[in-house]
């Protein structure tokens, strides 16, 4: 790979990556001001909850993408920057410049993605049982 594009990758990357420690940082000082219970009503209360766990899943999707883009730069250093994972292929620069942590070609990341939907198409068929019309799943025996 040029090393004028892992220059530039590298330095995408570093910027993403301090604004995602910017975003962890805000939320947790956000969170430690949480307000008192005092005067509040159940709606109040359930309401201040669901916003302390919304705030939960996004600081660990935020601390998984910190780990992405550090394991990213981590390849730059090791040369293996751009390298699919799976097939061990060069990744497009294009595909890098627009998610510069990814680990998997455009092939096999749309191979990755239909083979999960065909899990989830798996496990949602298993949980219905489907009735005929007039069936009422009895045994008339």
């Amino acid at each position: 790979m040029r090393k004028a594009f892992l220059k530039s990758a590298q330095e995408s990357l570093l910027k993403m990556r301090e604004q995602v420690v910017a975003d962890i940082d805000s939320d947790t000082k956000t969170s430690r001001s949480g307000h008192k219970d005092e005067g509040m009503d159940a709606y109040d209360l359930a309401s201040e909850e669901r916003d302390r766990d919304i705030s939960m899943i996004l600081s660990d999707r935020d601390r998984r993408k910190l780990q992405s883009l550090d394991e990213a730069l981590t390849r730059i250093k090791a040369g293996s920057y751009g390298i699919c994972d799976e097939c061990e292929l060069d990744i497009a620069e294009d595909r890098l410049k627009a998610l510069p942590f990814t680990r998997l070609c455009v092939i096999c990341q749309g191979e990755q993605e239909k083979e999960a939907r065909q899990t989830r198409q798996a496990d949602d068929d298993r949980g219905v049982r489907r009735f005929a019309v007039g069936d009422d799943g009895g045994d008339d025996a």
